[in-house]
Parts: structure tokens; C-alpha cells; sequence
């Protein structure tokens, strides 16, 4: 085999976005090796200037399909931090449930359609139809229950609608979340365990890789961080979540239009492994055993594992998403109006976790009511 030779991926399939693969070797000595990101610039800091505070979240949501819950949650976050809207303990549980489900439907779309075909060696998931039909039938089954979710509690499953500054427009009905409650229980636990059994089946080819890096997440005490907390480094320990820029430290490289970035060292991981690695032992009882059965365990270093993670998170949102909606059936559904008064004005910032990391929303707003910056 010749030691010199180029690779040039344009662009690279089954990834979430844009990009391409660059490598270059002459006489076994690696010259070059670039993940290439080949997005445009997209000004949606610029889109927000001057806009209400009733406007941001919709607008940001549209920074990506796939997380749109989350931008929403982050940039609620942001301008409730701004003007000083407090929000009742039954929003946060419902936006809780919303980002649980974002993350099931997420982290299956990740497992069963980018990942799985490479497992099973075959190009692309439509070849798997005939030869594992069930288990492409259970990727959709569970995708479809998370999407439920976000029907039922955010008006739609993609570009959310009810949940605004300070609650929610619409809130879901008793018959609706015991409805949920049901296709957890009776789906979502069953099939997480068959999917648990389907990865087990072809762990085996996941590389034996091992790279120690520093990994940074969201942290809470009371919880699994998803939907809120500050920030944790594995290196470092943690940070307010308001002084996010601390740790992202954000840089150019010539090669991409995205924006690198680092905290204690070179580079540093985010996503379903850091989660992983930072907050394991806050996982639900299904998520253990999964974590155990498929062998991931505590400070792991290998990162194609995280494909493991996003299964162990899985299962720990469909659990948490029935505890969640327990509490509030106990607590009692209220239909509560939205807080949308102003105690103050100025800068305020959201955090909260997609599948692949934080999101982080900054906003300064004037004493109307508009954004100055974002």
C-alpha cells in the first residue's frame, strides 16, 4: 500500500450539517488532516436586533430542525433572565418533558439512521428495510412517540409554538399527558430494551479507540442536566453558565466557517458522552442498567462511545418523562397565563443541552422591550 496518497470527502453523508473531509499523506508522515464546515453564514444575530422579546425564541428556533426545541428553551432562558420573568414550577416541568423528548427523537435519528448502517454494513438505512425491518419499524416507532411529545405539549414537533416567554399559550390536557404517559410506558421502555439488545448485538465494531480529553457539560444538583444548569468541565470544574464566553473561548481556523473552541486544553468534547462522563451517576434506573449492559462505564475516553451514550440517555429520558409527568398530574394542571411583565431590562443568557452540546443564547434588551444585541 502506497504511503502517500490524498483524501478529499465532498461533503460527507449521514452527518447532522454540512462539511468535508481533507487528508494528505506523503511517505507515511501525516501532512494534513481537516474536518472541513461548509455552512454559510446564516446573521441570525443580526435578524434579532430590534426585534420584541416576544419574537426571539421563534425566530432562533429556526437555527436548526433538529434542535429547535432547544434553541427555543435556550432563548426563553435568555430573555427571562433579561427582563426578569419568573416562571411557575408546572412550565418548567412541561419544558423539562419537551427537551426529554427532543433528545429521544434526536439521539434515535443519531443511533438507527446515521450510525446503524456502518454497524451493519451497509450503506445507507434503506438497504435495512428488508433484511431488519423490525428494527427500522422500532426506529420509527420511538422517533414518532417523541415527536408525540412535542405535538402535544409545544403545538408541533419541529419549530415549537405554545411555549413563549414566561409559559406556555396552551396547555396540554389531563387525557393528553396520561395519553403520553401510556405510549411510554406500553413503546418506549420495551423498545429502548430491544434497542439496548440490537446495539449489544454489533458493539463489537465499534473501535477500541481511546483519546483523554476534557469534557464539558451542563451540571444541576436535583438532576440529569438537560434542560438547565452551569457549566461543568471535566479539566476545570465548574462555571456559572452566565459566563459561558469563559469557557469557549471562541477562534477561526482558515480551513471552516465554523468557529472553533477551547477551554483547558487544545479542543474539548461536548454531547451525550461528556453528559456521560460528567453526570452518570444522576442517570434513572433503566439508564444504568443499559449504560452496564452495553458496557460504557465512568471517565471513558473512546469517542465513538458516544453512540452508546445517546442510547443510555435515551433510556433515561423515557423514564424521567413519566416521573415528570406524574408529578404534574399530582400537582394538578393548572391553566396559567403566561408571565410576560418586565421587572428589568438588559442582558440576560440561556444554557441549556441538545444531543451534540450546549447551547448558548446571550441577549441584551432596551427598556422597551427589544434586542440590542445578540
Amino acid at each position: 500500500m502506497s504511503r502517500t496518497f490524498d483524501i478529499n470527502v465532498k461533503h460527507l453523508t449521514r452527518v447532522e450539517g454540512h462539511g468535508n473531509i481533507v487528508v494528505n499523506m506523503i511517505e507515511g508522515r501525516l501532512e494534513r488532516a481537516e474536518l472541513e464546515i461548509v455552512e454559510a453564514p446564516r446573521f441570525f444575530e443580526a435578524m434579532l436586533k430590534g426585534r420584541s422579546f416576544h419574537e426571539a425564541a421563534i425566530i432562533t428556533s429556526r437555527i436548526c430542525g433538529i434542535c429547535s426545541l432547544g434553541h427555543q428553551m435556550a432563548s426563553l432562558q435568555a430573555t427571562e433572565d433579561a427582563l426578569g420573568l419568573e416562571i411557575s414550577e408546572q412550565t418548567k416541568l412541561l419544558r423539562k418533558l419537551l427537551t426529554n423528548g427532543a433528545t429521544i427523537q434526536s439521539n434515535i435519528l443519531h443511533v438507527y439512521f446515521l450510525v446503524a448502517p456502518d454497524l451493519f454494513g451497509a450503506p445507507s438505512v434503506f438497504p435495512l428495510i428488508p433484511t431488519h425491518t423490525n428494527v427500522i419499524i422500532r426506529a420509527l416507532r420511538m422517533k414518532r412517540m417523541a415527536n408525540d411529545i412535542g405535538d402535544i405539549v409545544s403545538g408541533r414537533a419541529v419549530h415549537p409554538i405554545t411555549p413563549v416567554p414566561g409559559g406556555f399559550t396552551r396547555i396540554p390536557t389531563i387525557d393528553e399527558l396520561k395519553g403520553i404517559r401510556q405510549k411510554l410506558v406500553d413503546e418506549g421502555i420495551p423498545d429502548v430494551m430491544e434497542t439496548v439488545k440490537t446495539v449489544k448485538s454489533v458493539a463489537e465494531l465499534i473501535p477500541n479507540f481511546s483519546r483523554k480529553t476534557e469534557y464539558i457539560s451542563l451540571k444541576n444538583d436535583d438532576e440529569y442536566a438537560l434542560y438547565e444548569g452551569n457549566i461543568y468541565s471535566s479539566d476545570t470544574g465548574l462555571t456559572d453558565y452566565h459566563n459561558y464566553l469563559d469557557m469557549t473561548n471562541e477562534f477561526i481556523v482558515p480551513h471552516s466557517t465554523g468557529k472553533h473552541c477551547k477551554n483547558n486544553r487544545e479542543s474539548y468534547m461536548v454531547g451525550a458522552l461528556a453528559r456521560w462522563n460528567n453526570n452518570h451517576d444522576q442517570l434513572s434506573d433503566i439508564s444504568k442498567k443499559a449504560a452496564e449492559e452495553l458496557g460504557l462505564a465512568p471517565d471513558c475516553f473512546n469517542p465513538y462511545m458516544n453512540t452508546i451514550a445517546q442510547v443510555v440517555e435515551v433510556a433515561h429520558c423515557i423514564e424521567d418523562s413519566i416521573a415528570l409527568i406524574d408529578q404534574l398530574l399530582d400537582n394538578g394542571l393548572q391553566n396559567e397565563k403566561p408571565n410576560q411583565t418586565p421587572t428589568k431590562f438588559g442582558r440576560g443568557v440561556g444554557a441549556t443541552e441538545v444531543p451534540r452540546g450546549i447551547l448558548y443564547h446571550e441577549y441584551d434588551y432596551d427598556r422597551k422591550g427589544n434586542i440590542v444585541t445578540a
